[in-house]
């Protein structure tokens, strides 16, 4: 008899545990991305300001400001970035509890055009991560980005186009103290969407984005402005 209570207790809990995301509930992410090349200069600066929320707004899953440095060379088709990130993360549901990290990250850029319509680019970044009440982490991340023009043959003001990308990250380490350890694989996001260019600096961007972590997985509705400066 006591058996089987240990073992009702232990489903309970772990059932408790992966419950606590709503895996059927979608959520939002709102999302303003820049960039600005100076004037005669092979050096930059871009970024993002993101707010992400567990339900559309009113229960933030997290805050994120990053911006970075970047440098173009010459004849060679590649953007670097050396960058920082505060991201502040809330806990899914009623609770107000927040943690904070702080990362600085490196990455570099790759654009390339297949063909007439087909805008590929590979995005390689590698983070190293302050994260609150954890030991010093890092993580490695893989995006590439596919962008089609559907009603031009190119990305050109008012053209609407095919968004897709594939991100998968992967930790540097498992061990993040305190006996606690998370696993290599960190997570996956697939995303599809709708853009519009309305002029050279400001596009935008509609569409839905799964991402999958080791735990759980959710959809998320994604709102974004690109704006070049």
């Amino acid at each position: 008899m006591k058996l089987k209570s240990l073992i009702l207790f232990l489903s309970l809990s772990v059932t408790s545990i992966y419950s606590q995301v709503d895996e059927s509930q979608t959520g939002a992410w709102y999302m303003y991305f820049y960039n600005h090349q100076f004037k005669d200069s092979q050096w930059g600066i871009q970024g993002d300001f993101q707010y992400r929320d567990w339900q559309g707004v009113g229960d933030m899953e997290q805050l994120l400001l990053r911006s970075g440095i970047t440098y173009s060379p010459k004849d060679v088709n590649v953007k670097f970035t050396l960058g920082y990130g505060n991201v502040t993360s809330g806990e899914f549901g009623e609770s107000d509890d927040t943690s904070v990290e702080n990362r600085i990250y490196q990455e570099a850029l790759i654009p390339q055009k297949l063909g007439n319509r087909f805008y590929i680019t590979h995005r390689f970044r590698y983070e190293q991560r302050f994260v609150e009440n954890q030991d010093f982490r890092t993580r490695y991340r893989y995006n590439i980005f596919l962008n089609v023009p559907l009603n031009k043959k190119e990305l050109a003001p008012k053209a609407i186009y095919a968004a897709i990308y594939n991100e998968i990250f992967i930790n540097g380490a498992t061990d993040i103290g305190d006996g606690n350890e998370v696993e290599i694989f960190d997570r996956n996001r697939t995303y599809l969407g709708l853009g519009y260019i309305l002029n050279p600096n400001i596009r935008f961007q509609l569409g839905w984005m799964n991402q999958k972590t080791v735990n759980w997985g959710k959809g998320q509705l994604q709102l974004s402005m690109h704006h070049n400066f």
